[in-house]
């Protein structure tokens, strides 16, 4: 056999031919052909696209987000816009922008959004109270867009008209399905029981909630970093339709991407928009440290949540005209009937990150009449914004994304998971019944309303491997438990299992059935929800005291 035989034979080549793959004269109609068939693949593409951005036009759909999931529950939801004045107004801290002589943290009013239960015979446009739902974003969109902009320090003229574009093509049409300033139920003055799950937990005798007469329970909760008191509406919401009072504060510290403070009595809006230590100075022109800065954000951020709580108990002690009257929001008109409809005597303090931080620091010193706090609901606290407080004297339900136990943070010279662990355990050893979990699968930003309106952008950048309605009905569920804790004293779901890790296991993987984590046969007939708990990991527990 030669070694000159190929495998594939030439094609001797005709006359005419220069040689190439194809004749001369065929270039120019192959060529053609290949540009219109691209030029068919592109006008499939653009009238798929334009067919899109038509649907949702019709439909009033946002571009590419998904609309927020109505919620569940015995309760339909309300939700009222309130800003209260401060008077007279405190100079929190007395820190000032750079150049002026302009206060930056003087408190002048207070804002915050209230979730109720309603009602499930009130539905949009049955009664007289009825607005036009909440955006997503509230107005004006530019204003957040700015604050996120300059957030990733690229703030100027065109890049916030850029931000402001795009915001609004994505989220601008996005509401929030809750009836505005609809009337509270009448459910929280009789003697009655509802349930306060979904699925298959709706009908088990367990895990229903006892109303007394003291009213709807109140929880008050404190955002994160570059978050608004929208961002958090799902969550808000779901407890508010299993019978809780959820009061979502717009923290105007400068932590926040940008707030509208609105005018009074003819007065100008004005602006807050977010702000570091880096843009004020102390009245003498000294820089101020980031820590000195965050010590200033969270007394500001305590005032801030003690004008909410006053608020709440002037609506419940029968001045809710008044509260309507002072709101120029011009929602609450309902507020009047919502006398002893409240328990503001014993109120529960959530917040998630900076928010968490937050909430753990109103702990100190009480409960008392400004901070009635009965207990604590922590979400992935602060790595980063100061130190946690360990004065804590109530029940407390600290929750860990997943990736905030996996991802291992430094700080103030040790594990922050260790931080966190101690907090727990020595106020648990003070005699106050106290909880430390991870949500497995979950991220940081699990409890928002973010992987709801993007679930596959905010899965691929934050690692979140657990479904995302999953993921927020896992922070609904245990927040529920822990309630009723607070109201029974009875530990039940989560709250009743031992703690089997007392270490974050990496091993672990989402959904594992472990051994104590309940019966495996049942789980395998009735489905995941019969045994919810694999999706956790306890770290502290009260259920090892019993």
């Amino acid at each position: 056999m030669t070694n000159n035989m190929k495998v594939i034979p030439e094609v001797p080549t005709p006359a005419g031919h220069n040689g190439s793959a194809r004749p001369a004269a065929a270039t120019l109609p192959f060529s053609l052909f290949r540009f219109l068939r691209s030029v068919r693949w592109s006008l499939v593409a653009c009238l798929a696209g334009v067919t899109y951005i038509l649907y949702c036009f019709v439909t009033r759909q946002p571009l590419f987000a998904h609309p927020l999931p109505k919620h569940t529950g015995p309760y339909a939801v309300g939700a009222i816009d309130i800003q209260a004045p401060v008077s007279p107004a405190r100079t929190i801290d007395p820190l000032v922008f750079k150049g002026t002589d302009k206060k930056a943290l003087e408190l002048e009013s207070v804002l915050f959004t209230i979730y109720y239960p309603v009602s499930r015979s009130i539905t949009e446009g049955s009664h007289p109270y009825t607005h036009k739902r909440h955006t997503w974003i509230p107005p004006p969109l530019s204003l957040r867009a700015q604050g996120y902009a300059k957030a990733a320090h690229i703030s100027n003229w065109f890049t916030d008209a850029l931000f402001t574009g795009a915001i609004k093509a994505l989220a601008g049409s996005i509401t929030i399905p809750a009836l505005v300033d609809a009337p509270i139920s009448d459910h929280a003055t009789e003697n009655v029981k509802f349930a306060t799950s979904w699925d298959k937990r709706d009908v088990s005798p367990q895990h229903v909630i006892q109303q007394e007469y003291a009213g709807h329970p109140v929880i008050v909760f404190s955002h994160g970093t570059v978050s608004t008191r929208t961002d958090y509406s799902h969550y808000a919401g779901e407890l508010a339709a299993r019978g809780y009072v959820v009061v979502m504060l717009e923290h105007r510290d400068g932590s926040g991407p940008g707030s509208l403070i609105k005018g009074m009595k003819g007065e100008k809006d004005r602006h807050v928009l977010l702000f570091d230590q880096t843009e004020v100075t102390t009245p003498d022109g000294k820089e101020v440290s980031i820590e000195d800065f965050h010590i200033a954000q969270l007394s500001f951020r305590e005032a801030e949540i003690e004008e909410a709580v006053r608020v709440m108990k002037m609506i419940n002690n029968g001045e809710g005209a008044t509260v309507f009257e002072q709101n120029p929001y011009g929602e609450g008109s309902d507020l009047p009937n919502w006398k002893g409809r409240l328990n503001t005597d014993e109120m529960i303090i959530a917040g998630h990150s900076y928010g968490a931080t937050g909430a753990l620091q109103t702990l100190r010193n009480g409960p008392n009449e400004k901070r009635p706090f009965k207990g604590a609901i922590i979400l992935d606290p602060g790595k980063s914004s100061g130190p946690l407080n360990k004065d804590i004297n109530v029940p407390l339900l600290v929750v860990h994304s997943n990736s905030w136990s996996s991802h291992s943070s430094i700080f103030y010279g040790r594990a922050h998971f260790d931080t966190v662990k101690d907090l727990v355990v020595s106020n648990k050893a003070r005699g106050n019944p106290s909880w430390f979990m991870t949500s497995l699968g979950t991220s940081h930003p699990s409890v928002t309303d973010a992987p709801l309106l993007e679930p596959y952008i905010l899965s691929f950048t934050t690692g979140a491997t657990i479904d995302v309605y999953q993921g927020l009905r896992q922070y609904v569920h245990v927040a529920e438990d822990f309630l009723y804790f607070l109201v029974n004293g009875e530990k039940r779901g989560l709250l009743a299992e031992k703690a089997e890790f007392p270490e974050y296991d990496p091993g672990t993987l989402l959904g594992m059935w472990k051994p104590g984590h309940g019966d495996d046969t049942k789980a395998r007939e009735e489905g995941e929800w019969w045994d919810w708990r694999s999706y956790w990991q306890v770290h502290v527990s009260s259920a090892d005291d019993s």
